[in-house]
């Protein structure tokens, strides 16, 4: 994105850094594979991109690593940190599907609240629906291409110190899926000072500006992001 849109916290697994916000989808890649990856259609084992030339579109290898860290750090970018019950934000590039013109599917962002030893399989990815985000949450008009799409949502307050696995799912025509797989650290919530005072606060929520943080970043997109139907 722009520089005054922000500063990114954590990347997928294996992003390679150094390139311009939404340029990697084919073009000029340097030796790196495209970030865009389509799920087989009726393959429901496979929920994270993986390395293989019978694939139709396949990005970057985002299989889990072992150990984690090694989809991170170096020419990758770094792994996403937070605390149970923060705000995480989440940016797509529109890439010409944001238009009036396009349908809505909406982006499915999936994680298991519980701390696994393996990917699940989409099946396991989808029952751990956590928050669905409409895909034309888009900032910059005008630009159909790069202008950056996303929304926030608030990291379950329950989990446990760990690390635990994300999936950003969407769906550009009927059963054509495109995921990404991300790892994110979790480390336990500030505790509650039980001697503050917070009589004085303003708890009108018609006068407060509705952001969400991630490492200090803030997002005008927290408002956006609904939670799952149930």
């Amino acid at each position: 994105w722009r520089d005054q849109d922000g500063e990114c916290h954590g990347y997928a697994r294996k992003y390679p850094t150094g390139f311009p916000f939404g340029t990697l989808d084919g073009k000029n890649l340097e030796g790196h594979d495209s970030r865009h990856y389509q799920q087989k259609s009726g393959n429901r084992n496979i929920a994270c991109s993986f390395e293989s030339k019978n694939n139709d579109l396949t990005g970057q290898d985002e299989t889990r690593q072992n150990p984690i860290s090694k989809s991170y750090g170096g020419n990758y970018g770094k792994m996403a940190s937070t605390k149970a019950g923060d705000t995480m934000c989440v940016r797509w590039p529109a890439k010409n599907h944001a238009v009036k013109s396009q349908k809505d599917s909406g982006v499915f962002i999936n994680m298991p609240q519980a701390i696994l030893n393996k990917d699940p399989d989409q099946d396991g990815f989808t029952a751990a629906n956590l928050v669905n985000i409409p895909y034309k949450n888009c900032t910059i008009i005008g630009d159909d291409d790069k202008t950056p799409c996303g929304g926030c949502f608030q990291i379950p307050p329950t989990l446990q110190t760990g690390n635990y696995v994300m999936q950003w799912r969407w769906e550009l025509n009927k059963d054509e899926w495109y995921t990404s797989c991300w790892d994110l650290d979790v480390t336990a919530p500030e505790p509650i000072d039980k001697g503050s005072n917070n009589n004085n606060n303003d708890n009108n929520d018609n006068n407060k500006t509705v952001t969400g943080s991630l490492g200090g970043s803030t997002s005008v997109f927290a408002e956006l992001a609904e939670l799952p139907v149930k």
